[in-house]
């Protein structure tokens, strides 16, 4: 056996101890309850686009805590099936929604598509989130002493409205919704996949962040090292932010995703190191589950991976 071939086997394999608290499923089953009672108040606006055969809306709807959150709905006019298969799309750490053109693969390929804008970060929303600590630079340490407050339940709330926004729309199939994205945007993919089964049909989750955290906050030269940052400097909150992010960690939730669902990691990723993917992706029991393994590659997928995606997609489709 080759030192590639070995390295992967020994992924497969990797079970570390769950972090949960006790009260883990409590804390969401009261968040998702919460969520029901919520009001999306949810609006659309028609804009021009450079896309031909697109008919682009600029969205916005309440997030957590009241933060507008914006997003772009994207309908491709010529698809072959209506009512639509929607992809909604979460970007990485720092990125935004984009410009509707960048997301032109998918519509061309029969796909209606909402890009989520992440609070705070490089797009135009904004965070009106009550701030109770101090911070290290960035948004991982927003309220990351109180798990009802913390920025990752915010941006994890919101990302799970998006979805429900998605639904309501006339021109979307509310029974082939896609959840999709890549380091930050692939750990919401699996926190969503893991909180709102019932909602979402197929999940794509690309090199995703939010997992295992206690490694994460160890070892990655990621967002996560935010938080490093922050308990370098006060050592005597480690236990209390490690507390925290476990509320958050994909890795604690993996065991209610049941739909199909494409992961892939990269072996010299030192963002997300596959060490912590495996140890969400090996807890997942679903059977209709594949990872794609990237062995030379850094934080950052294969240029079939759209491709892949699609195919993984596509099959899934079929049977719903």
């Amino acid at each position: 056996m080759n030192a590639i071939a070995r390295r992967i086997k020994d992924l497969e394999g990797y079970r570390p101890e769950r972090t949960a608290q006790p009260d883990l499923e409590a804390f969401w089953e009261n968040t998702l309850q919460e969520e029901r009672a919520a009001e999306l108040k949810g609006e659309r606006t028609k804009v021009d686009s450079p896309l031909c055969g697109t008919t682009v809306y600029d969205t916005v709807y309440a997030g957590f805590a009241g933060t507008p959150i914006h997003g772009w709905l994207l309908l491709p006019e010529n698809a072959p099936r209506r009512p639509l298969p929607c992809i909604v799309l979460y970007h990485g750490y720092t990125g935004s929604r984009e410009l509707p053109e960048h997301h032109a693969a998918w519509l061309l390929m029969g796909y209606a598509v909402f890009a989520m804008d992440v609070r705070g970060q490089g797009g135009i929303t904004g965070n009106t989130l009550d701030q109770t600590n101090g911070m290290s630079k960035g948004w991982v340490t927003q309220n990351i002493h109180d798990k009802d407050s913390y920025y990752y339940k915010a941006i994890t709330v919101d990302a799970m409205r998006a979805v429900r926004f998605v639904r309501e729309q006339p021109e979307i199939d509310s029974e082939r919704i896609i959840v999709m994205g890549t380091s930050q945007g692939g750990g919401l993919t699996l926190m969503v996949s893991a909180l709102m089964p019932e909602e979402i049909c197929v999940s794509v989750a690309s090199l995703p962040n939010m997992c295992h955290l206690d490694h994460g906050i160890l070892n990655s030269a990621g967002s996560i090292s935010e938080a490093a940052d922050y308990v370098g400097r006060h050592p005597e909150q480690l236990d209390l932010v490690l507390e925290t992010l476990s509320y958050f960690d994909a890795m604690n939730l993996a065991h209610r995703i049941e739909k199909p669902l494409l992961c892939s990691v990269s072996l010299k990723d030192p963002v997300c190191s596959p060490d912590t993917i495996y140890a969400a992706y090996n807890r997942i029991p679903t059977q209709q589950k594949e990872m794609v393994v990237y062995p030379f590659n850094g934080h950052w997928t294969g240029p079939d991976h759209m491709r892949r995606a699609h195919e993984f997609i596509r099959k899934h489709l079929e049977q719903v």
